[in-house]
């Protein structure tokens, strides 16, 4: 069993993962209708790794014996005025997640629940991951800046881009 109040922040970050990729959803919809497929893609694929995220915290709820419970999703933002803006707002969106499990592992080491400061330590590897892969994105998108035919061959390169749960 997990203390009550270890149990509601779990639910409150797993509802938070799939926020995120309701968000990335949105930034691959504004980049499409720009006529970007590789960087829609990118924020498709983005949106699957959140989803395995959200999916991950479920199942180790469940794996404790207790239950997952959903809420509602506030609409993400829409409305974007450049491609490195997608970036940077998924940056800071990172950012927060990082502080989320952090915050959510402050309270299991207060609990000391062994269990779950163990599978809370893999979210905190990914999370330096996360946010090393989009400072790096926007530092090849600001040097690239209003090079079309730079920008061509990144979003080509990142149309190839596939999220595997293995990987």
């Amino acid at each position: 069993m997990l203390d009550k109040e270890l149990l509601e922040a779990l639910n409150k970050q797993m509802n938070h993962e799939f926020y995120a990729a309701h968000a990335y959803m949105a930034m691959a919809a504004y980049c499409d209708y720009q006529s970007y497929d590789g960087f829609a893609n990118f924020y498709i694929e983005q949106a699957k790794e959140e989803r395995f995220h959200g999916q991950k915290i479920y199942n180790y709820i469940n794996d404790r014996g207790e239950k997952a419970v959903f809420s509602s999703l506030d609409a993400p933002k829409v409305d974007f005025n450049s491609i490195l803006e997608t970036f940077e707002d998924g940056l800071a969106q990172e950012r927060d997640v990082t502080q989320r499990f952090y915050n959510l592992s402050d309270i299991a080491n207060q609990k000391k629940d062994y269990a779950t400061i163990s599978f809370l330590n893999w979210f905190l590897d990914e999370q330096v991951e996360e946010e090393s892969m989009f400072e790096t994105h926007i530092d090849y998108l600001k040097r690239i800046g209003d090079d079309s035919n730079a920008l061509y061959l990144y979003e080509k390169d990142l149309a190839q881009r596939s999220f595997s749960a293995e990987a």
